[in-house]
């Protein structure tokens, strides 16, 4: 597996890049002018997982805004600006971790060089990139809507940066098209070591945003590909963490986690094992506990098909079997199979 090793950028006190674990983000939705709500919200997200957050910074209010928010919150801040080089050498002065721009969009080389200065005297890092709807005219027109253009652009949003003596800088190459983003993210692979953020824009409401984030960052990282990552969702920025979390569980990328493997079911399965595991699955979602828990259908075959699981339980139609790597343990009457085997689980989870 080709493994596209990047060059380390801080985010305050997260490092992206170098080797380090892929890192979750997400951004507030609440008006970053709203102190309260935003500091409320951004809790709501770290304590789901979010390891640097992003906020809109659309006016004066909210870029002063940074320093009480960030004062109150403990993962790295981001300020996302465009068309006003003034607001992010304000968000930069009022604490951003990093913030987000498009030196396209932020004036010519004066404002661009005032933004660049700003950066490099505060040591803040800075994202840009480019995406289907912000792809310079030059490469649109030479190439068309593609990988090419959209990694000719984000490079070129880079030099003019670099220009000016900035390289804390992470890229992102985003469009809602999966196959465009895999492809755009492995040509940008080849051209850089700067850190890469994945990441699907536009990838609509819950169901659909996971689906084509799981399968384009799926792609992406498995490949060795990506940095860290948002999985965009049309909904409460919460589900998007989640979701980013549970890639990276799938990935085995994150491996401080409870790994509930349970089966399909079948015309043998004579119990209600699917209830079992969906119970199993929420009672262990925020254990960091590195274990592995098996819900299967049926005695038949499920101690053997779990038999790298640390525990499991399969069912007959009036009596479940508890089984460790594989090896029955006990049998249970139906009735109490539930709570027993949550007992095990309990003991397992505080045992480690």
């Amino acid at each position: 597996m080709p493994i596209y090793k990047t060059k380390k950028v801080n985010i305050g006190n997260v490092a992206v890049g170098g080797g380090e674990s892929v890192k979750i983000q997400s951004m507030c939705t609440a008006k970053t002018s709203d102190i309260s709500r935003t500091v409320a919200q951004i809790a709501e997200l770290e304590s789901a997982g979010c390891e640097i957050i992003r906020v809109s910074v659309l006016d004066e209010d909210d870029a002063k805004a940074l320093g009480a928010i960030k004062s109150s919150i403990k993962i790295p801040l981001v300020a996302d600006i465009h068309f006003s080089s003034k607001l992010a050498v304000l968000s930069i002065e009022n604490g951003a971790d990093k913030i987000r721009i498009n030196p396209g969009n932020i004036g010519g080389e004066a404002e661009i060089k005032k933004v660049a200065d700003c950066l490099k005297a505060h040591k803040t890092a800075v994202r840009v990139g480019s995406n289907t709807g912000s792809i310079e005219k030059e490469f649109l027109n030479k190439y068309g809507k593609n990988e090419f253009s959209l990694v000719e652009s984000a490079l070129k949003s880079v030099s003019s940066l670099e220009k000016f003596g900035v390289n804390d800088i992470v890229i992102s190459v985003k469009a809602s098209s999966v196959p465009l983003t895999i492809k755009a993210y492995r040509l940008l692979a080849q051209k850089t070591k700067y850190p890469l953020h994945l990441g699907v824009t536009e990838a609509g409401t819950e169901q659909m945003a996971v689906v084509k984030s799981s399968a384009a960052l799926g792609a992406l990282l498995s490949g060795g590909i990506g940095d860290t990552i948002r999985v965009s969702i049309t909904d409460d920025p919460k589900k998007e963490v989640i979701a980013a979390r549970r890639i990276l569980r799938a990935l085995e990328l994150d491996k401080n986690f409870v790994n509930v493997i349970s089966c399909p079911t079948c015309g043998r399965c004579r119990w209600n094992s699917m209830a079992l595991a969906q119970k199993v699955t929420a009672y262990v979602e925020n254990s960091k506990k590195n274990l592995k828990i098996a819900v299967m259908g049926c005695v038949v075959n499920g101690p053997g098909e779990a038999k790298d699981c640390d525990l499991g339980i399969a069912g007959a139609e009036d009596y479940c079997v508890i089984f460790k790597n594989g090896e029955i343990t006990r049998r249970v009457p139906a009735a109490q199979a539930e709570q027993e085997f949550f007992k095990e689980i309990d003991a397992l989870l505080h045992d480690r």
